[in-house]
């Protein structure tokens, strides 16, 4: 039902089987689309400007201040104060599936500036399987009104043009109108207590984090699983993107209580296809407590504590877990991970043939010891992290860059082997060349701890409800189910050496032999680039690809020390050289230095008014992953314990501009800065108009420390 005044969007629940896309296009083309069917379908204007409430449908307005009188030289609150009427809504800064947040454009007399409007935390308005962020009953929207020092004393009128969209569960009403209000500019006016709904909202605006609690984000392939930790339990929270598109808005945020905090798992949206280099937003504990964090976006999953799933045709019990990880374990073995290592055993027990039954049935033991030792060694790590609150699962230390890198660097030398480089020795199976040979049984141990290793990235039908249960149960119980996995693995080869006649399907020895393991080498080789992948993906933004870079310059120089063992083998001159140069390739990547390094918001012009309006200096960085003299500057100045403790002392609010892509807002800010290109840093002094103090593009220590004193002072 509406009136010739009013004009009625489409309905949200008409929209519900439409994608987000859509629902946004229309959205914003509804009101234009209306205004060109009819002039009497034009949206009624409310208000002359004047001081006062305004009534509109479905909501009451006002502009209304924290004080009426503001120093010169100071500032004060102004809001815009909407009460609702019942089962209606206004929004909050990110609307959630539909709708959009009021807008202000001031008129304001000269040496009057507004800062950008403030929003309490919202709450969760469900339409269906829609998900709306606003506000029900009453909100107050503060904006900080700067007053110049020069400006005479006597009464100002403020002019707000005012838009908003006011929603039901049925329909949408857009309204507008020209709303005021009158300040008294008064030399020495006091700073205002915070009451009234300006003060209740300023008192709800999410703060920053307190030191003593720490927000982390993991992003997995549907979900984002944030955790804070505050040394206290909680049982509530909410959390609400700044951003549209990132989390999947209508979707059950589950809480997984930890003993120091709380963790949620949101499910992604389905636009986002690739992960966010951060994820910022607000997470609310209470009506009365909410905080704005930011933290980077570190890819990998989080095992859920979720009710064990179910074996074929029943419920999963200690006993059906023993045989389900049995046979995983087995078919683990035909796994494109771990079916190179068994074959490659497999050719040893053919060239081994006329050993005696009793010293290949051994060979056999001390492999499976080796594989049962290794999955041992996993499971204590899975129940210590499960033991600190944590959660974990199979290839949980894939998550982990120091095992990624030994893991990497280990299977890549061991390629370059089986490629021809060099030879490490004659049994074909073990890591440890001459060791192996003078020391059989060893090489046949450490083959079954590399059989474990390179197993851990695969995953083999029925193991996921055996280890599922396993990982919800006491210790024992883990330990069981795990090392009936590792007797599945170890299974085909103990066979084998039991039975050496079975090895007679296998084609005789020859020359075929070196074919397959180049062939096999391909096989590691493609393993070392999809480990190189997941490596950098823990590691957000540019951060990654610098963190490749290094792990890649590895794998070059264990070439060189592969080479050194093919230009001189059977020496021990050239075996010393090469663990020399081959712990200089793995500490590339693995030396990394205790980060002192403060966390850099990404660059928005929001961002930059935010930070100014509160009063703190801005330091901004322009960058880009290709730009080498950022990298440079970054490193060996920004990044250096002198200018961050300046940075963290003076309270310098630091915003990162990355240039990598194009990016229009970033283009434009450099422009206003008479810069074309990276590298362009810049300070702006705290207040809001201040003016900017551009730096040179090659920075050193001494620069950047004097302007960091220039212009805080």
């Amino acid at each position: 039902m509406t009136s010739p005044s009013t004009t009625t969007a489409p309905s949200p629940l008409q929209l519900t089987y439409m994608n987000r896309i859509a629902r946004q296009f229309l959205l914003l083309l509804a009101p234009l689309a209306l205004l060109c069917a009819s002039a009497h379908a034009q949206i009624q204007q409310f208000g002359d400007g004047g001081p006062g409430p305004i009534k509109a449908p479905h909501l009451t307005a006002e502009l209304v201040s924290l004080s009426p009188n503001v120093a010169p030289g100071g500032s004060v609150y102004v809001g815009l104060v909407i009460t609702l009427d019942e089962h209606w809504h206004v929004y909050w800064v990110n609307a959630g599936d539909s709708g959009n947040p009021p807008t202000i454009d001031w008129t304001l007399p000269k040496g009057v500036t507004a800062g950008p409007m403030q929003y309490p935390a919202p709450v969760r308005l469900p339409l269906g399987p829609l998900m709306d962020f606003g506000y029900e009953d009453e909100v107050a929207y503060p904006v900080p009104i700067s007053v110049a020092a020069d400006i005479p004393a006597g009464q100002i009128h403020l002019d707000a043009p005012v838009h908003w969209l006011v929603c039901s569960k049925e329909t949408c009403v857009p309204g507008k109108a020209r709303m005021g209000i009158d300040l008294n500019v008064v030399p020495g006016a006091p700073s205002a207590p915070r009451v009234g709904p300006i003060g209740e909202a300023l008192n709800n605006i999410p703060g920053p984090l307190p030191a003593n609690m720490k927000f982390t984000v993991m992003g997995g392939k549907t979900d984002f699983v944030v955790t804070l930790t505050k040394g206290q339990p909680q049982s509530e929270a909410e959390f609400y993107p700044f951003d549209a598109d990132q989390i999947n808005n209508g979707a059950d945020q589950n809480i997984e209580p930890i003993k120091d905090g709380i963790r949620l798992r949101i499910p992604r949206a389905a636009e986002l296809t690739t992960l966010p280099a951060t994820l910022h937003g607000v997470i609310k504990l209470s009506d009365t407590e909410a905080y704005d964090v930011t933290a980077p976006v570190f890819p990998g999953e989080v095992t859920p504590p979720v009710p064990v799933p179910s074996a074929p045709g029943g419920s999963v019990t200690f006993i059906s877990a023993l045989g389900l990880a049995f046979v995983g374990g087995i078919i683990l073995n035909l796994m494109p991970c771990v079916f190179p290592v068994l074959f490659l055993k497999g050719l040893a027990l053919v060239q081994s043939s006329g050993e005696e039954r009793s010293r290949l049935r051994n060979h056999g033991l001390v492999y499976t010891l080796g594989i049962l030792v290794s999955f041992w060694i996993i499971v204590g790590a899975l129940l210590i992290v499960r033991a600190g609150g944590s959660q974990a699962g199979w290839g949980f230390q894939l998550q982990n860059p120091t095992f990624l890198t030994l893991l990497a660097a280990g299977i890549f030398f061991f390629a370059l082997s089986l490629a021809g480089l060099f030879d490490i020795g004659l049994s074909l199976t073990s890591v440890g060349g001459e060791l192996a040979q003078k020391e059989g049984y060893t090489g046949s141990f450490f083959t079954g701890v590399l059989a474990t290793v390179v197993a851990t990235p695969c995953t083999a039908p029925l193991m996921g409800a055996a280890i599922g249960f396993a990982l919800a149960q006491p210790a024992w119980v883990t330990f069981g189910v795990f090392t009936a996995l590792a007797l599945g693995l170890a299974a085909p080869y103990m066979l084998l050496s039991a039975q050496p006649a079975w090895t007679r399907i296998l084609p005789r020895p020859g020359a075929w032999m070196e074919i397959f393991k180049q062939i096999t080498a391909i096989i590691f080789f493609a393993t070392v680039i999809w480990l190189t992948y997941v490596y950098g993906a823990l590691f957000s933004g540019g951060q990654g690809n610098y963190r490749v870079a290094l792990l890649l310059g590895c794998f070059l120089v264990l070439t060189v020390a592969g080479w050194v063992l093919g230009k001189w083998p059977a020496k021990w001159s050239s075996t010393i050289a090469a663990i020399v140069i081959a712990a200089l390739a793995l500490a590339l990547p693995l030396y990394q230095p205790k980060d002192t390094t403060l966390v850099w918001t990404p660059y928005s012009q929001q961002a930059l008014d935010q930070a100014r309006t509160a009063g703190h200096p801005v330091f901004i960085d322009f960058t880009a992953a290709w730009c080498l003299s950022c990298q440079v500057n970054e490193r060996a100045v920004l990044r250096s314990d002198e200018v961050q403790h300046q940075f963290s002392s003076k309270n310098i609010a630091l915003l990162k501009a990355d240039w990598t892509q194009y990016d229009p807002e970033i283009t434009k800010q450099l422009a206003s800065l008479n810069r074309s290109g990276v590298p362009t840093y810049v300070i702006y002094p705290a207040g809001p108009t201040a003016p900017a103090d551009v730096l040179p593009e090659l920075l050193t220590k001494s620069i950047v420390l004097d302007a960091l004193k220039k212009d805080t002072k």
